[in-house]
């Protein structure tokens, strides 16, 4: 769907049928006709979020007045949950408009609103509409998120990890996770070494946000995860976690994902070729590493690009190079290619 046009675009008098009908399903009052005719007629302009709150702007002018009784209504319209393997973004975004309707409308009603976003996580996601909550009625919202990081179904627990992220791309910021995240953290230890990679995923991500802030934080827990929970999957979590600290060439973090030595590992002879290049090209990158230690080491190599910005200035950009293993003394030179080409995520 979105390969095909963009996302904004989803939402539309179609999309709002099709929310319509599962509704009208449960709630034959509801005026499917005039639901879609409305939503078509106001969302040409609009950007993404505004068309779904128009999405969520006509579902509360046809449901019951009383916002639970509306709610009910809604979960009461949700098709079978996903299955495991289904990812929340591959089918039902006109969910996205029912999440709106909680967050737009039920932040007076925790006792219904919190349920019904576990319902709506299980078929799509209630990561964003959560987050006002947390902040409003922050002692509920955080004990279910707790028990959501135990719950059998991967989507639940991903939601406890992602609708807590202090920097959630999309989504407000949680001010009070970003200067303290301790409660988060809390809530991330049940999902260390959780079975699903979907999870483990959003896990590593809320952890590479936290180390913005708070490095050494994330690399206290990363230590006693690894020594702790010495599992493939924990593993796994704590490598993708401190991807953005290595990249940084912090030596703690290298240290932890088995990079050794980096005060005695010697860069000579950087040299770059051709020396000016046409987009589309290839520049050349070579350099000899030496072991000045009297024991081997193995050594992560990255590389960075300071990119040039529309406004003059430098962007830099980390790349991925290679690890090697480093006898004592040993010197290895080591040659990359790297291609010059304009993308659209980078200019």
């Amino acid at each position: 769907m979105a390969g095909e046009y963009s996302l904004k675009e989803y939402f539309d008098g179609s999309a709002a049928r099709r929310l319509g009908e599962s509704i009208q399903a449960v709630h034959p009052d509801f005026d499917v006709d005039s639901y879609a005719a409305e939503v078509d007629r106001r969302v040409g302009p609009l950007e993404l979020k505004d068309r779904v709150l128009v999405m969520a702007q006509g579902l509360r002018d046809r449901l019951p007045e009383h916002y639970p009784d509306a709610v009910a209504v809604l979960v009461a319209s949700l098709r079978e949950p996903l299955s495991e393997d289904a990812g929340i973004f591959n089918e039902g975004f006109h969910l996205m408009a029912v999440a709106r309707f909680v967050e737009e409308y039920g932040l007076k009603h925790p006792d219904a609103s919190l349920p019904a976003l576990v319902e709506i996580t299980k078929r799509h996601t209630g990561e964003y509409a959560v987050r006002p909550f947390v902040q409003e009625h922050y002692e509920p919202t955080m004990a279910l998120m707790r028990a959501c990081a135990l719950d059998p179904d991967p989507h639940v627990r991903r939601f406890a990890s992602e609708g807590i992220r202090p920097r959630l791309p999309w989504a407000r910021r949680l001010p009070e996770f970003v200067a303290d995240p301790t409660p988060v953290l809390e809530v991330l230890e049940h999902l260390r070494s959780d079975t699903s990679k979907y999870v483990r995923t959003s896990v590593a991500n809320n952890l590479n946000d936290i180390a913005r802030e708070h490095p050494e934080l994330v690399l206290d827990l990363a230590e006693r995860w690894t020594r702790d929970s010495p599992t493939p999957e924990t593993a796994w979590t704590v490598r993708h976690a401190l991807r953005t600290l290595v990249k940084e060439g912090d030596q703690r973090a290298l240290a932890l994902l088995g990079a050794t030595g980096g005060e005695h590992v010697l860069a000579h002879g950087l040299s770059l070729s051709p020396q000016s290049l046409d987009l589309g090209r290839v520049l050349s990158v070579r350099v000899e590493l030496e072991n000045s230690d009297t024991r081997p080491h193995t050594v992560v190599v990255d590389y960075a690009v300071h990119h040039l910005r529309a406004d003059g200035s430098r962007g830099r950009k980390v790349f991925k190079w290679t690890t090697v293993e480093l006898c004592a003394g040993e010197r290895r030179a080591l040659e990359k290619k790297h291609p010059v080409r304009p993308l659209s995520t980078r200019t």
